[in-house]
């Protein structure tokens, strides 16, 4: 039996034919082998019907030097099977494009993009996180959300986000700039901005930013022969906007997935 699984920082997704299990998030920038194991042992075996074969990990933060302390604890659980564990864009890439070549995206928290070809990643821009980079990510909406409000465009939404959020300036700075993972905070805000789409000055925010993930990342792998396809929470909630942008930059709009880990089973099942 196959076993899949597609994590971030806040959820991972196992999948196997007949199952699928949800459990914490799993980053080994962020997160201890000890840790990863006792996720592992406490909320997946419990659950798990079958004995697994292969075992196809993708996630947030696997990445030379850290993703060995995954490999290594899903070794420690499962002694028997064969592990590969591989970055969540590889994973993006495989579910959307299968081997076909295609340009991935992921638009969630943040956002980051590739060419690839046979499942394999073929070329990439890098993301360069939400401080200089992750355009049309949530932390960067939300970013530009809190810019525009206090001293922008969207003044006008600043007294019903406070009611919204029971918060003030002095609040909003202080999750910014001194508690940790504020790019969490910042992805928090993007329901906000999701209820007021329809305000002409949020739907144009939204459509300079998807055009600017488009220009800076998508169109610089000069392929507008190619599809553009999404995975993430971002691209799932504001897909008729980014189909928009599509459009206006010339570029050919692709498949867009909300969660991708049964389309990677797919991939596996097939190759």
């Amino acid at each position: 039996m196959i076993l899949v699984a597609d994590s971030g920082s806040t959820k991972t997704q196992w999948i196997t034919e007949t199952q699928s299990i949800e459990t914490q998030g799993i980053n080994p920038v962020r997160d201890r082998k000890e840790h990863i194991l006792n996720i592992m042992r406490t909320e997946l075996m419990p659950s798990l019907c079958s004995d697994v074969s292969d075992i196809f990990f993708y996630g947030a933060g696997c990445i030379e030097p850290f993703m060995s302390s995954v490999s290594e604890a899903l070794a420690e659980v499962f002694p028997e099977s064969h592990i590969e564990v591989a970055s969540d864009l590889l994973g993006a890439a495989r579910a959307l494009c299968q081997k076909e070549e295609g340009i991935a995206c992921i638009l969630g928290t943040g956002s980051n993009s590739c060419l690839c070809r046979d499942g394999q990643i073929i070329s990439n821009i890098s993301p360069l996180g939400f401080i200089l980079g992750d355009e049309g990510s949530g932390a960067v909406l939300g970013k530009r959300l809190i810019s525009e409000m206090l001293k922008g465009s969207l003044t006008h939404l600043w007294d019903q986000f406070q009611d919204a959020y029971e918060t003030g300036i002095s609040d909003v700075i202080d999750r910014v700039y001194r508690q940790p993972q504020p790019n969490r905070y910042l992805a928090s805000l993007v329901s906000f901005i999701s209820q007021h789409r329809t305000d002409p000055d949020v739907c144009e925010m939204l459509k300079d930013e998807f055009t600017r993930f488009l220009t800076r990342n998508v169109a610089r792998y000069d392929r507008p022969d190619l599809p553009v396809n999404f995975v993430g929470g971002i691209a799932n909630a504001f897909a008729t906007e980014i189909r928009s942008s599509c459009e206006a930059c010339g570029l050919k709009m692709g498949r867009i997935l909300a969660r991708p880990a049964q389309e990677m089973l797919v991939y596996h099942q097939n190759y």
